[in-house]
């Protein structure tokens, strides 16, 4: 069968690529067609569109942008028509991807939606488009299956693909990153993801380096998002703090780290999953948050916090996000073994929340077997 996918963001891309495998385990005689990254080509997928082409956010960054979004959209709707695809697969990237899901459920193709857009934190008018123009969504948080039932949504709750990304991963060789990556074997690390969007990253990457200094034992690492080159961290970095940058190297990066500054998104859960103690630092286009403020449903804006249905990592967002209370918070995490025993209790039971392993698998035998049912 023909699949055709589109994912608009680093975890897209991530996850599309675990995807893109099990389908092609699943199905032999699969042609993948993709908006992704490396990672869903390296697993072969044919990518059109780079998703770093695609990273607006924002409400103001999206109408800077919007004649390159409509060109995008119009390109997706020819290409896809080109390709006549058996199904459909949208990977979060709402915006976007609930256009080409009413577009093509006009037109008669089989759409399925692999992780959920957080419909269920604000516009939670979408999940009537969705329950309209999406065959089945396939959801990796337990919550939102409920939500969705609720909506009468054909829903599955498949489970969390970074428990089987995390799975796969070796051990990291300490000695090895060290002297690879030119770090002092006498001090700790303090990771540092600033995200992977040109815009999040100049604004939080700007505060972490100036939580650098109230911390001379320990060494900071930034963790440089694959779709942006070396040199715009370099840029933002000048001469503010000695940091060293590693590149495709995250996982290892938090393998070695005692604590990290952490950008909200999948991040954060990634983090806690390597049981690293971890502050949340999330600051947006001033317009932008008040916007979203008043639209927001949620108490929270982390994946940790969210699925736990409280605080088990602290939120600093928008003007709280000061490099004091980074550090502040930095301080309290790295001084108390009392505050490390709960946060990695905390982080024990969230792993059995996610409970399931074997996402990507049965996400891709649910289109499989579904693709002739719709």
């Amino acid at each position: 069968m023909k699949y055709y996918i589109i994912a608009g963001e680093a975890s897209g891309d991530l996850h599309g690529s675990n995807l893109v495998a099990s389908l092609r385990t699943h199905d032999k005689d699969a042609k993948i067609r993709a908006w992704g990254g490396e990672k869903m080509r390296r697993n072969g997928a044919n990518v059109v569109k780079n998703y770093h082409e695609l990273a607006f956010m924002g409400f103001v960054e999206v109408l800077m942008n919007l004649r390159t979004i409509l060109k995008n959209f119009s390109f997706c709707k020819k290409d896809i028509s080109e390709f006549n695809p058996d199904a459909i697969i949208l990977i979060d990237y709402p915006g976007f991807n609930l256009k080409v899901a009413k577009w093509a459920h006009k037109k008669g193709y089989k759409v399925f939606y692999y992780i959920s857009p957080q419909v269920w934190a604000w516009k939670r008018r979408r999940v009537y488009k969705i329950k309209r123009v999406v065959d089945k969504m396939l959801c990796i948080l337990p919550f939102e299956k409920k939500f969705y039932d609720s909506y009468n949504v054909d829903c599955q709750f498949v489970g969390h693909p970074l428990l089987d990304e995390i799975a796969k991963v070796n051990p990291v060789d300490k000695n090895k990153f060290y002297k690879t990556n030119r770090l002092n074997p006498k001090k700790e690390i303090i990771a540092m993801l600033p995200g992977s969007r040109k815009q999040e990253v100049s604004r939080m990457l700007t505060v972490m380096l100036d939580v650098v200094k109230q911390f001379p034992n320990y060494q900071f690492v930034i963790a440089c998002a694959p779709s942006l080159p070396v040199s715009y961290y370099k840029e933002i970095i000048g001469d503010k703090a000695n940091v060293r940058l590693v590149v495709n190297r995250t996982y290892q990066l938090l393998q070695l780290s005692s604590a990290a500054m952490v950008t909200s998104g999948t991040a954060t859960l990634e983090t806690a999953l390597f049981d690293v103690p971890e502050v949340v630092c999330y600051k947006a286009n001033k317009i932008s948050y008040i916007i979203a403020r008043q639209l927001a449903k949620v108490r929270f804006i982390c994946l940790v916090n969210l699925i736990m249905d409280r605080e088990v990592v602290k939120e600093l967002i928008q003007n709280d996000l000061t490099p004091n209370n980074v550090a502040n918070e930095l301080k309290s995490l790295l001084a108390s073994s009392k505050r490390q025993k709960k946060l990695l209790e905390d982080y024990e039971e969230l792993k059995a929340v996610l409970g399931n392993a074997g996402a990507s698998d049965k996400a891709a035998e649910t289109i499989i077997a579904n693709v002739n049912k719709y």
